[in-house]
Protein backbone atom coordinates (compact mmCIF):
# COMPACT_ATOMS: atom_id res chain seq x y z
CA UNK A 1 0.00 0.00 0.00
CA UNK A 2 0.81 3.68 -0.65
CA UNK A 3 1.96 5.76 2.37
CA UNK A 4 -0.26 8.34 1.93
CA UNK A 5 0.42 9.70 4.83
CA UNK A 6 4.46 10.25 3.82
CA UNK A 7 4.43 14.02 4.35
CA UNK A 8 2.66 13.45 7.93
CA UNK A 9 5.66 11.58 9.36
CA UNK A 10 8.02 14.12 7.50
CA UNK A 11 6.28 17.11 8.86
CA UNK A 12 6.54 14.58 12.45
CA UNK A 13 9.78 14.02 11.77
CA UNK A 14 11.22 17.98 11.33
CA UNK A 15 9.38 19.09 14.58
CA UNK A 16 11.01 16.22 16.52
CA UNK A 17 14.34 16.36 15.23
CA UNK A 18 15.01 19.80 13.89
CA UNK A 19 12.60 22.32 15.71
CA UNK A 20 12.23 20.45 19.34
CA UNK A 21 16.46 18.95 18.93
CA UNK A 22 15.37 15.49 20.16
CA UNK A 23 17.95 12.75 19.07
CA UNK A 24 16.61 10.61 16.94
CA UNK A 25 17.78 7.53 19.19
CA UNK A 26 16.20 8.42 21.73
CA UNK A 27 13.50 6.91 23.83
CA UNK A 28 12.06 10.52 24.06
CA UNK A 29 12.60 11.28 19.96
CA UNK A 30 10.62 7.78 19.55
CA UNK A 31 7.70 8.81 21.61
CA UNK A 32 7.28 12.18 20.50
CA UNK A 33 7.31 11.67 17.09
CA UNK A 34 5.21 8.73 17.69
CA UNK A 35 2.54 11.29 19.38
CA UNK A 36 2.93 14.05 16.85
CA UNK A 37 2.46 12.06 13.79
CA UNK A 38 -0.76 9.77 15.07
CA UNK A 39 -2.36 12.86 16.19
CA UNK A 40 -1.89 14.36 13.09
CA UNK A 41 -2.76 10.99 10.85
CA UNK A 42 -6.05 10.46 13.28
CA UNK A 43 -7.12 13.78 12.56
CA UNK A 44 -6.95 13.67 8.60
CA UNK A 45 -9.01 10.11 8.76
CA UNK A 46 -11.59 11.60 11.08
CA UNK A 47 -12.49 14.75 9.37
CA UNK A 48 -12.38 12.33 5.75
CA UNK A 49 -14.36 9.68 7.13
CA UNK A 50 -16.80 11.55 9.65
CA UNK A 51 -17.58 13.78 6.64
CA UNK A 52 -18.40 10.29 4.12
CA UNK A 53 -20.33 8.71 6.48
CA UNK A 54 -22.49 11.93 7.58
CA UNK A 55 -23.04 12.76 3.79
CA UNK A 56 -24.15 8.77 3.76
CA UNK A 57 -26.20 9.13 6.61
CA UNK A 58 -28.91 12.12 4.93
CA UNK A 59 -30.18 9.54 3.09
CA UNK A 60 -30.81 6.86 5.83
CA UNK A 61 -33.62 8.26 8.17
CA UNK A 62 -34.36 6.16 11.56
CA UNK A 63 -37.92 6.03 10.27
CA UNK A 64 -36.67 4.56 6.96
CA UNK A 65 -34.71 2.21 8.63
CA UNK A 66 -37.71 0.89 10.82
CA UNK A 67 -40.24 0.39 7.62
CA UNK A 68 -37.43 -1.51 5.98
CA UNK A 69 -37.14 -3.72 9.44
CA UNK A 70 -39.95 -4.05 10.70
CA UNK A 71 -41.61 -7.60 10.93
CA UNK A 72 -38.50 -8.52 9.12
CA UNK A 73 -36.75 -11.79 9.90
CA UNK A 74 -33.76 -13.84 8.29
CA UNK A 75 -30.26 -13.53 8.75
CA UNK A 76 -30.59 -10.98 5.62
CA UNK A 77 -31.99 -8.72 7.91
CA UNK A 78 -29.85 -9.32 10.81
CA UNK A 79 -27.21 -8.44 8.14
CA UNK A 80 -28.77 -4.90 7.17
CA UNK A 81 -29.08 -3.89 11.07
CA UNK A 82 -25.73 -4.31 11.32
CA UNK A 83 -24.70 -2.62 8.20
CA UNK A 84 -27.36 0.18 9.66
CA UNK A 85 -25.39 0.24 12.77
CA UNK A 86 -21.97 1.10 11.34
CA UNK A 87 -23.29 4.45 9.94
CA UNK A 88 -25.23 5.24 12.70
CA UNK A 89 -24.90 6.51 16.84
CA UNK A 90 -21.10 7.22 17.73
CA UNK A 91 -21.19 5.28 20.89
CA UNK A 92 -23.33 2.59 22.86
CA UNK A 93 -25.03 4.66 25.28
CA UNK A 94 -26.72 7.01 21.78
CA UNK A 95 -27.63 3.71 20.09
CA UNK A 96 -30.06 2.89 23.12
CA UNK A 97 -33.18 5.20 21.94
CA UNK A 98 -32.96 3.69 18.65
CA UNK A 99 -32.94 0.80 19.94
CA UNK A 100 -36.09 1.36 21.73
CA UNK A 101 -37.68 3.13 18.44
CA UNK A 102 -37.22 -0.18 16.91
CA UNK A 103 -38.41 -2.28 19.02
CA UNK A 104 -41.76 -0.16 19.01
CA UNK A 105 -41.89 -0.03 15.52
CA UNK A 106 -42.21 -3.84 15.52
CA UNK A 107 -38.48 -4.51 14.23
CA UNK A 108 -38.32 -8.39 15.66
CA UNK A 109 -36.07 -8.27 18.92
CA UNK A 110 -33.24 -10.06 17.46
CA UNK A 111 -32.97 -7.79 14.54
CA UNK A 112 -32.72 -4.48 16.63
CA UNK A 113 -29.76 -6.40 18.67
CA UNK A 114 -27.96 -6.52 15.66
CA UNK A 115 -27.78 -2.68 15.53
CA UNK A 116 -27.08 -2.59 18.44
CA UNK A 117 -24.60 -5.09 19.10
CA UNK A 118 -22.71 -3.59 16.05
CA UNK A 119 -23.73 0.36 15.93
CA UNK A 120 -20.60 1.46 18.74
CA UNK A 121 -17.99 -1.34 17.53
CA UNK A 122 -18.24 0.02 14.25
CA UNK A 123 -18.21 3.46 13.31
CA UNK A 124 -16.73 6.11 11.45
CA UNK A 125 -14.43 7.59 14.10
CA UNK A 126 -13.35 3.87 14.98
CA UNK A 127 -12.59 3.13 11.57
CA UNK A 128 -10.82 6.24 10.86
CA UNK A 129 -8.69 5.91 13.90
CA UNK A 130 -8.13 1.95 12.98
CA UNK A 131 -7.19 2.53 9.98
CA UNK A 132 -4.27 5.61 11.23
CA UNK A 133 -2.67 3.13 14.06
CA UNK A 134 -2.78 -0.66 12.90
CA UNK A 135 -3.48 -0.39 9.12
CA UNK A 136 -6.02 -1.34 6.80
CA UNK A 137 -6.16 -5.07 6.50
CA UNK A 138 -6.11 -5.05 10.78
CA UNK A 139 -9.32 -2.34 10.14
CA UNK A 140 -11.32 -4.83 7.83
CA UNK A 141 -10.39 -7.48 9.53
CA UNK A 142 -12.28 -5.68 12.75
CA UNK A 143 -15.13 -4.30 10.71
CA UNK A 144 -16.04 -7.47 9.05
CA UNK A 145 -16.04 -9.54 12.62
CA UNK A 146 -18.07 -6.76 14.39
CA UNK A 147 -20.36 -6.74 11.75
CA UNK A 148 -20.65 -10.41 11.85
CA UNK A 149 -20.95 -10.21 15.82
CA UNK A 150 -24.29 -8.31 15.43
CA UNK A 151 -25.39 -10.33 12.87
CA UNK A 152 -25.10 -13.98 14.62
CA UNK A 153 -25.33 -12.47 17.97
CA UNK A 154 -28.71 -10.71 17.22
CA UNK A 155 -29.74 -13.72 15.62
CA UNK A 156 -29.29 -16.17 18.43
CA UNK A 157 -31.02 -13.82 20.80
CA UNK A 158 -34.04 -13.73 18.21
CA UNK A 159 -34.02 -17.75 18.60
CA UNK A 160 -34.72 -17.39 22.19
CA UNK A 161 -37.50 -15.78 22.01
CA UNK A 162 -37.23 -13.42 24.71
CA UNK A 163 -39.48 -10.44 24.25
CA UNK A 164 -41.24 -11.07 27.27
CA UNK A 165 -38.12 -9.48 28.95
CA UNK A 166 -38.81 -6.55 27.25
CA UNK A 167 -40.35 -3.45 29.31
CA UNK A 168 -44.01 -3.56 28.91
CA UNK A 169 -43.89 0.53 28.28
CA UNK A 170 -41.57 0.31 25.12
CA UNK A 171 -44.29 -1.37 23.28
CA UNK A 172 -46.87 1.31 24.26
CA UNK A 173 -44.35 4.38 22.93
CA UNK A 174 -45.62 5.81 20.06
CA UNK A 175 -42.24 6.99 17.89
CA UNK A 176 -43.29 9.38 15.02
CA UNK A 177 -40.55 10.44 12.24
CA UNK A 178 -39.13 13.34 13.86
CA UNK A 179 -36.72 14.10 10.88
CA UNK A 180 -37.22 16.99 8.30
CA UNK A 181 -37.45 15.34 4.97
CA UNK A 182 -33.94 14.71 4.12
CA UNK A 183 -34.90 13.93 0.75
CA UNK A 184 -35.45 17.51 -0.12
CA UNK A 185 -31.81 18.58 0.34
CA UNK A 186 -29.30 19.40 -2.24
CA UNK A 187 -25.99 18.66 -2.49
CA UNK A 188 -24.65 21.82 -0.64
CA UNK A 189 -27.01 21.57 2.41
CA UNK A 190 -25.91 17.15 3.09
CA UNK A 191 -22.18 18.42 2.61
CA UNK A 192 -23.28 21.48 5.29
CA UNK A 193 -24.51 18.37 7.69
CA UNK A 194 -21.36 16.51 6.86
CA UNK A 195 -19.45 19.47 7.87
CA UNK A 196 -20.84 20.33 11.24
CA UNK A 197 -20.72 15.65 11.86
CA UNK A 198 -17.08 16.53 11.68
CA UNK A 199 -16.98 19.80 13.78
CA UNK A 200 -19.32 18.07 16.25
CA UNK A 201 -17.42 14.82 16.82
CA UNK A 202 -14.08 15.99 16.69
CA UNK A 203 -14.85 18.66 18.99
CA UNK A 204 -16.34 15.73 21.37
CA UNK A 205 -13.49 13.06 20.87
CA UNK A 206 -10.16 15.71 20.35
CA UNK A 207 -9.06 15.44 24.02
CA UNK A 208 -9.39 11.68 24.07
CA UNK A 209 -7.54 11.29 20.88
CA UNK A 210 -4.85 13.39 22.64
CA UNK A 211 -5.05 11.43 25.53
CA UNK A 212 -4.93 8.33 23.91
CA UNK A 213 -2.04 9.18 21.95
CA UNK A 214 -0.05 10.48 24.70
CA UNK A 215 -0.49 7.32 26.62
CA UNK A 216 0.24 5.40 23.85
CA UNK A 217 3.76 7.33 22.72
CA UNK A 218 4.87 7.27 26.30
CA UNK A 219 4.46 3.12 26.23
CA UNK A 220 5.95 3.18 22.64
CA UNK A 221 9.16 4.95 23.43
CA UNK A 222 9.87 3.42 27.16
CA UNK A 223 8.00 0.03 27.38
CA UNK A 224 10.85 -2.46 27.09
CA UNK A 225 10.78 -4.31 23.73
CA UNK A 226 8.56 -7.95 24.09
CA UNK A 227 7.11 -7.41 27.29
CA UNK A 228 3.59 -8.14 26.79
CA UNK A 229 4.11 -10.92 24.15
CA UNK A 230 5.79 -12.71 27.11
CA UNK A 231 2.88 -12.40 29.61
CA UNK A 232 0.04 -11.54 27.02
CA UNK A 233 1.58 -13.50 23.98
CA UNK A 234 -0.32 -16.20 22.03
CA UNK A 235 1.23 -19.01 24.06
CA UNK A 236 -1.10 -17.78 27.17
CA UNK A 237 -4.29 -19.54 26.54
CA UNK A 238 -6.09 -17.63 28.96
CA UNK A 239 -4.79 -14.27 27.44
CA UNK A 240 -7.84 -13.75 25.19
CA UNK A 241 -10.65 -14.58 27.77
CA UNK A 242 -8.57 -12.20 30.69
CA UNK A 243 -8.64 -9.04 28.73
CA UNK A 244 -11.65 -9.62 27.28
CA UNK A 245 -12.62 -9.77 31.25
CA UNK A 246 -11.14 -6.80 31.97
CA UNK A 247 -12.32 -4.94 29.25
CA UNK A 248 -16.43 -5.80 30.01
CA UNK A 249 -16.89 -3.50 32.83
CA UNK A 250 -14.41 -1.29 31.82
CA UNK A 251 -15.85 2.35 30.21
CA UNK A 252 -13.47 4.47 28.25
CA UNK A 253 -14.03 6.25 24.78
CA UNK A 254 -12.78 4.40 21.76
CA UNK A 255 -10.43 7.16 20.52
CA UNK A 256 -8.42 7.33 23.63
CA UNK A 257 -7.94 3.58 23.72
CA UNK A 258 -7.15 2.97 20.20
CA UNK A 259 -3.77 4.56 20.29
CA UNK A 260 -2.90 2.69 23.27
CA UNK A 261 -3.58 -0.57 21.45
CA UNK A 262 -1.57 0.28 18.79
CA UNK A 263 1.95 0.81 21.06
CA UNK A 264 0.12 -2.62 22.87
CA UNK A 265 0.74 -4.50 19.39
CA UNK A 266 3.84 -2.71 18.68
CA UNK A 267 5.24 -3.35 21.89
CA UNK A 268 4.54 -7.50 21.22
CA UNK A 269 0.90 -7.47 21.91
CA UNK A 270 -1.18 -10.17 20.09
CA UNK A 271 -3.31 -8.53 17.53
CA UNK A 272 -6.21 -10.72 18.86
CA UNK A 273 -5.90 -10.19 22.41
CA UNK A 274 -5.74 -6.47 21.82
CA UNK A 275 -8.80 -5.83 19.29
CA UNK A 276 -10.89 -8.60 21.37
CA UNK A 277 -10.10 -6.55 24.59
CA UNK A 278 -10.89 -3.01 22.16
CA UNK A 279 -14.33 -5.08 21.28
CA UNK A 280 -15.26 -5.68 25.33
CA UNK A 281 -14.72 -2.05 25.50
CA UNK A 282 -16.84 -0.65 22.94
CA UNK A 283 -19.53 -3.35 22.94
CA UNK A 284 -20.91 -3.93 26.83
CA UNK A 285 -19.78 -0.55 28.63
CA UNK A 286 -21.45 0.26 31.79
CA UNK A 287 -23.27 3.14 31.07
CA UNK A 288 -24.70 1.06 28.02
CA UNK A 289 -26.46 -1.65 30.19
CA UNK A 290 -27.40 0.68 32.96
CA UNK A 291 -29.36 2.94 29.91
CA UNK A 292 -30.47 -0.84 28.97
CA UNK A 293 -31.98 -1.66 32.85
CA UNK A 294 -34.21 0.93 32.09
CA UNK A 295 -36.06 -1.20 28.78
CA UNK A 296 -34.98 -4.28 29.80
CA UNK A 297 -35.19 -7.08 32.40
CA UNK A 298 -31.85 -8.70 34.08
CA UNK A 299 -32.07 -12.07 32.25
CA UNK A 300 -31.84 -10.64 28.75
CA UNK A 301 -29.37 -8.23 29.63
CA UNK A 302 -27.26 -11.20 31.41
CA UNK A 303 -28.05 -13.12 27.93
CA UNK A 304 -26.99 -10.03 26.16
CA UNK A 305 -23.59 -10.19 28.00
CA UNK A 306 -23.09 -13.45 27.33
CA UNK A 307 -23.46 -14.17 24.21
CA UNK A 308 -21.11 -11.15 22.85
CA UNK A 309 -18.24 -11.45 25.53
CA UNK A 310 -18.38 -15.30 24.10
CA UNK A 311 -18.48 -13.94 20.39
CA UNK A 312 -15.68 -11.47 21.22
CA UNK A 313 -13.41 -14.59 22.68
CA UNK A 314 -14.22 -16.64 20.08
CA UNK A 315 -12.88 -13.53 17.35
CA UNK A 316 -9.64 -12.71 19.68
CA UNK A 317 -8.39 -16.31 19.06
CA UNK A 318 -9.37 -16.35 15.62
CA UNK A 319 -7.51 -13.26 15.19
CA UNK A 320 -4.63 -14.35 16.97
CA UNK A 321 -4.78 -17.55 14.57
CA UNK A 322 -5.32 -15.79 11.28
CA UNK A 323 -3.31 -12.41 11.67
Amino acid sequence: MVDIFYPLQWIADKLTYEVFGIAPDTNLGASVNFIIYDVMKIFVLLAVMIFFISYLRTYITPEKTRKVLGGKKGLQYHLLASLIGTITPFCSCSSVPIFIGFVEAGVPLGVTFSFLITSPLVNEAAVAALWATIGLKATLIYVISGTLLGVFGGYFIGLLKMEKYVADFVYKIKVGDQTKKLEDLNIKERATISYESVKDIVGKVWIYVIIGVTLGGIFHGYAPEGILAKYAGKDNPFAVPIAVLIGVPLYSNVMAMIPVIESLIGKGLPIGTALAFLMAVNAISLPEIIILKKVLKNRLIGVFVLIITASIIFTGYLFNIIL
